[in-house]
């Protein structure tokens, strides 16, 4: 099929490789705030797997095809067009749509692969000409794997309510529903809330795994064990059940926002919806306040390495990520940081600046450590799991290490030495 690609997220960017890839016929329009020349030195998408070296692989051959503007993407009659936008995007589609009309009346499908409100893939469709449809793909793309996630998906969520229109994505997404069926169909709206619904209740059981990891805490139990026995009941499972220092991410904090928008504008007040997000921006200040505990409130002047900026392994985005309201809690007791990630320091230079409380460390994670008084973990990136504990015990003066990822044992790490202080975990020396 020949399909034309709008929009410069991930997703864009993941479709416009993939289809590609499979013989699809390709145009490829990124959005005019972040074209190829930006794109391609990305950080977020450099440490992509496999994506980079994909698109340009694509765009050497004939599949794929960049363009500059509507016009240039329309020179050759598009059968697909495939919107991968963000939600503030919404509003900049008339130039677009001007170049389909202009480009002749004829039938199109038209993939809405964006988080818009619910409803506007019906929108979109009455945008379109006579005999066009327009369907809701639902973006289930994880960042960090998200050429697997959508070359070998789990599923796909799909809103439709034509059967020419249903027989076509099935067509155009033949490749990547081989081994089994992974296509779920399903009314436009019901599609578009679900893929909210989803996210909402994922950030529910995290919000309420860390509600019972506070709990634990206060009653000296190690939630550890809480956690297991809550997961092996076949009614709940283990999936979200890890408590932490709170979640980020744009996409998972985008929805929830989206789906709070969603209940207000139809009237219905969701205070278990504002409970999660209140309590999600409580934990981002957890290591922050165990801290406070352990050094009784003096802290200024003291150092503390931190381990992880990006909002979780394998991607280089900060975007809510639980660094950012650490280190404003840290700065504003004059705590000093050495920081370390192998991949989401550029991210953080550019939102927090040359802050002369923060050293950033892209080298060795136990450099950072050096002087320091404590460790926090806030990423759980692989390169962290097994460090010399030895060493981190003669590096930090203090031997507090703050695990807010909970992957340590906590006893192996008190009989290193070392003060342990997890999520609803703890043990010393």
């Amino acid at each position: 099929m020949r399909v034309l690609v709008h929009g410069s997220e991930l997703a864009a960017a993941t479709a416009a490789a993939a289809l590609s890839s499979v013989g699809h016929t390709v145009t490829w329009l990124p959005h005019a705030d972040q074209p190829w020349s930006a794109l391609r030195q990305a950080d977020w998408l450099i440490r992509e797997p496999r994506l980079l070296d994909q698109l340009e692989a694509g765009l050497s051959g004939t599949g794929l095809r960049l363009a500059g503007d509507a016009e240039d993407a329309l020179t050759s009659p598009q059968e697909v067009v495939w919107l991968a936008l963000s939600p503030e995007q919404r509003s900049e589609l008339d130039t677009l749509f001007a170049a389909l009309k202009g480009a002749g009346d004829r039938p199109r499908l038209l993939v809405n692969h964006s988080t818009f409100p619910v409803g506007e893939t019906e929108r979109l469709e009455g945008r379109l000409g006579q005999g066009s449809h327009a369907v809701a793909l639902s973006d289930m793309i994880e960042e960090g794997r998200a050429w697997d996630t959508f070359t070998r998906p789990s599923r796909w969520l799909l809103g439709c309510d034509d059967a020419g229109a249903e027989a076509q994505v099935r067509e155009l997404l033949r490749a990547f529903n081989r081994r089994r069926e992974v296509i779920q169909c399903m009314p436009r709206r019901a599609a578009e809330l679900t893929k909210l619904a989803i996210n909402g209740m994922l950030a529910t059981r995290i919000s309420y795994m860390n509600e019972v990891a506070g709990l634990a805490d206060s009653l000296g139990v190690d939630v550890e064990f809480v956690r297991q026995g809550m997961g092996s009941d076949p009614r709940i499972g283990y999936e979200y059940l890890y408590p932490g220092c709170g979640f980020g991410g744009p996409n998972f904090s985008r929805d929830l926002v989206r789906l709070a928008d969603v209940q207000s504008a139809s009237g219905r007040h969701s205070a278990l919806l504002d409970q999660v997000l209140d309590i999600n921006e409580h934990k981002k200040e957890t290591l922050f306040r165990k801290l406070w505990s352990h050094f009784n409130g003096r802290l200024e002047g003291r150092c503390v390495a931190i381990w992880g900026a990006a909002f979780k392994p394998g991607t280089a985005r900060i975007d809510h990520a639980p660094v950012l309201t650490l280190l404003r809690a840290l700065w504003a007791q004059g705590v000093r940081v050495r920081l370390h990630d192998p991949a989401a320091l550029p991210a953080l230079r550019e939102e927090v600046g040359d802050h002369p409380l923060l050293e950033l460390m892209d080298a060795d994670p136990l450099e950072a450590c050096r002087g320091a008084d404590a460790l926090m973990l806030v990423t759980e990136w692989k390169a962290y799991w097994n460090p010399d504990w030895r060493e981190l015990a003669s590096r930090l003066t203090e031997r507090l290490v703050l695990d807010g990822r909970n992957i340590y044992d906590p006893q192996w790490v008190a009989a290193q030495g070392l003060h342990y202080r997890g999520i609803g975990r703890r043990a010393d020396p």
